[in-house]
């Protein structure tokens, strides 16, 4: 599919048309989700530089004495599929109406990590999902889905579950407990969100049942062309004198911690962070994948199978880091207008005076693809830099020392949470507020009308103004307490027809030895995630937490409930989309900042239970509304029948060429096949019998569905192989088998196959 602009003006959607006869609330807010495109980067220029490293990250210990220094501990990992619809849902990240679902390019997982000391119960178990982030809604069924596996998991709940999304913005949508962002995909989605939540259970189920003393060591590397700060404009409102302490306007850091089982040495696992937007697949792309870390993920997964260093069921998490400002476009931003110009460095607009064609360019942005080739490029980068320090383990890494597991956990209610700086200044957090700029999106997947990068709130849009005062106009205290912010959406106290997004969000972090890992419900960009990891770093190392050891603080997120962004109050006051979209006010990082710390005794060695749950924020499941229509009706046409093959290969193929096929199809929302597949590619072997080589799990072999009659139920899907020119692929004789499955208007859901006949590669 050719490259498309998002065009200013396009007619609504038939799924929208759907959604605004359903309630008058809902078309409200669909006229906003239209605009929200979400976590899109920016980049005003390119510039690689280097940061600093701390001499505590980067200390190198010989493999024989890591056995003897390194302290035991109880590990394990597990990866379970999560892979919700893959059509005719939309997709969760960019908020574009039209993005939904046609196909599946690679499934996507939940990759679990526990982590606890040798004879006790304390532990932790962080979660890695390849969605847009964690969620109220999400994390509530994983702990219950937890406790129903009985008492052998109850060392797991509220206080040591962390569940983070890597932040692809290529997953199926709907499973959201808040009422904003369920508005593109019309609604709650049951089988998208059982699909994660069981997913996820199932990963942590897998990490315990596969629990064995191991160690842990970890390292730091330099991924030096994988981002660039897409808010450059923001990031230069921080001190200079801040900034001069680093080399870097996005951190380059990525940061690799290593599970080494200890009855014969094996690696398990690696869990890794590093800060970049999985944004390469653009706003437009149609197909279900991890994006740039879910690839990287795979990768590495892929490159130690069969390897003698690790062990069967290897599992690599590529977490997410702060990455709110960090954007895998690193070529720059753009005026797609014809002009050759790069956007305005402070909005983000073009020669109209508008955002729309103001785009980020990957690596491979020549390639009108919809981002494919970008993302793998970017996706490669991270998977080598993490591959070629894991590698260097065998002569040296830092290990994890102190046998110390613990972890804390609760909630605050972020509506005027009141406390002091550290000048003695008494300030205060607010409701929850969405600026204007929100709505001007970012260079990855810009918004539509009249919406900019520090827009300052001044008319500029009647429609919008009159809008906004329909759904609620904000008090003078709201307005005071946002201070730069204009307020295009007070969603914060607006609860019509429930919550519209969280006030109540979780505070967590978890240590183990000199790790402490702090897991934000925010997106941080680059000073705020250094600001809050040297606070912590700081109050650690003054109160001897980590012993002699000088503690190593990691930022996680986003996690647990999703909270849209935090920057600093200098980058606030700025007002580009981030700030925007920082929604308890210009002190949101400094109250991050000051809960972290209040938990921060409850991580020492001699510490017993943990703060007051505090609040509850809201469960959502139940009364969520949903305007999603099930699968009615699959049929097979005239003289046809499922999986029969309508378009078939050719006879051969040179390597580096795209085989395609295409099937009488039925609707793949009548069984996602967890833990399965939809397509396979099988080469015959010398015995002559088939065996498969590819399905969708690999990268290259993509999965489309269309409905090509909606009356009659009729469909087909095409399923395609980009081969490789490397050795990848072995020259042989080949064919293509599609899974699926059809429902007819009264009885049950039956299976079927599909297969072609056999073509040769060479």
């Amino acid at each position: 599919m050719p490259f498309q602009h998002h065009r200013r003006g396009a007619p609504v959607s038939r799924r929208a048309v759907i959604a605004t006869i359903s309630a008058i609330s809902l078309l409200i807010l669909a006229l906003f989700a239209l605009t929200q495109h979400s976590q899109g980067p920016k980049v005003s220029r390119l510039e690689v530089r280097s940061e600093k490293v701390p001499e505590s990250q980067a200390n190198a210990v010989p493999l024989e004495s890591r056995a003897a220094t390194g302290d035991k501990y109880l590990i394990g990992v597990g990866k379970a599929d999560i892979t919700g619809p893959v059509v005719e849902i939309n997709l969760a990240g960019y908020a574009n109406a039209e993005q939904v679902g046609a196909g599946l390019r690679q499934r996507i997982y939940a990759r679990s990590f526990i982590i606890g000391e040798v004879g006790s119960s304390n532990r932790f178990v962080y979660v890695v999902l390849d969605t847009m982030s964690g969620d109220t809604a999400v994390r509530k069924g994983i702990l219950e889905g937890l406790a129903a596996l009985g008492p052998a998991y109850a060392a797991y709940g509220r206080s040591n579950v962390a569940v983070t999304g890597t932040h692809s913005h290529s997953g199926p949508g709907g499973w959201f407990n808040y009422l904003l962002p369920q508005v593109t995909s019309l609604g709650f989605d049951r089988q998208g969100y059982q699909a994660i939540v069981d997913g996820a259970v199932l990963s942590i189920k897998r990490a315990h049942e596969s629990l064995q003393e191991g160690y842990l060591d970890f390292g730091t590397t330099r991924v030096d062309d994988a981002n660039i700060n897409r808010s450059l404009y923001a990031y230069l409102a921080n001190p200079e004198s801040e900034r001069a302490q680093y080399t870097d306007d996005v951190d380059k850091t990525l940061t690799l911690l290593r599970f080494r089982r200890a009855s014969d040495l094996k690696n398990v696992g690696v869990l890794t962070w590093f800060a970049v937007h999985p944004t390469s697949m653009q706003g437009n792309n149609t197909h279900i994948t991890g994006d740039n870390k879910g690839l990287a993920a795979y990768m590495f997964e892929q490159s130690v199978k069969g390897a003698s260093h690790a062990a069967e069921g290897f599992v690599a998490g590529f977490a997410q880091a702060n990455m709110g400002d960090a954007t895998p476009n690193v070529l720059g931003a753009y005026c797609e207008d014809g002009s050759g110009q790069m956007c305005d460095f402070m909005t983000s607009t073009c020669a109209d005076g508008k955002s729309q064609s103001c785009r980020g360019r990957g690596p491979m942005f020549h390639k009108l693809d919809l981002g494919v080739s970008s993302c793998y490029v970017i996706a490669q980068r991270q998977f080598s830099g993490a591959k070629a320090l894991y590698d260097s383990f065998d002569s040296q890494s830092t290990p994890v020392v102190g046998p110390t597991v613990r972890s804390f956990h609760f909630y605050q209610d972020m509506r005027y949470y009141q406390f002091p700086l550290d000048n003695g200044t008494m300030v205060q957090t607010c409701p929850a507020a969405l600026g204007y700029s929100f709505a001007a999106g970012t260079s990855d997947w810009p918004g539509a009308f009249d919406f900019t990068q520090g827009d300052s709130g001044d008319p500029n849009n009647p429609m919008w103004n009159a809008v906004r005062g329909l759904l609620r106009t904000p008090s003078a205290e709201q307005k005071r307490c946002q201070g730069a912010k204009p307020i295009l959406l007070d969603v914060g106290e607006m609860s019509v027809p429930y919550a519209w997004t969280p006030n109540i969000v979780d505070i967590q972090a978890l240590r183990v030895g000199q790790l402490i890992i702090i897991v934000s419900p925010s997106e941080v960009t680059t000073m705020a995630g250094r600001r809050w990891r040297n606070a912590v770093q700081a109050a650690a190392q003054a109160s001897s937490l980590t012993g002699s050891q000088d503690p190593v603080v990691i930022v996680s997120g986003p996690a647990n409930s999703y909270s849209h962004y935090v920057t600093t109050p200098e980058e606030y006051s700025v007002q580009r989309y981030e700030g925007a979209s920082t929604l308890f006010g210009p002190w949101q990082l400094p109250a991050y900042v000051n809960l972290t710390l209040r938990g921060l005794p409850y991580l020492a060695p001699t510490a017993t239970g943990g703060p007051p749950a505090g609040p509850t924020p809201p469960d959502n499941r139940d009364n969520s509304l949903s305007f999603i229509t099930g699968v009615v009706l699959d049929a097979a046409p005239a003289g046809k029948s499922f999986g029969q093959v309508t378009t078939a290969p050719r006879a051969s193929y040179r390597r580096g060429e795209v085989v395609s096929a295409t099937f009488v199809g039925a609707n793949p929302r009548n069984n996602l096949r967890l833990e399965g597949t939809f397509a396979a590619v099988e080469r015959l072997t010398e015995n002559n019998t088939w065996t498969r080589v590819l399905d969708d799990e690999d990268w290259r072999l993509v999965y489309s569905w269309k409905r090509t009659n909606w009356v009659l139920g009729h469909s087909e899907v095409t399923i395609t192989w980009e081969t490789s020119e490397e050795e990848e692929d072995v020259a042989g004789t080949y064919r293509i088998r599609y899974y699926g499955d059809s429902k007819p208007l009264i009885g049950r859901i039956k299976a079927f196959e599909g297969v072609t006949g056999s073509f040769r590669l060479s």
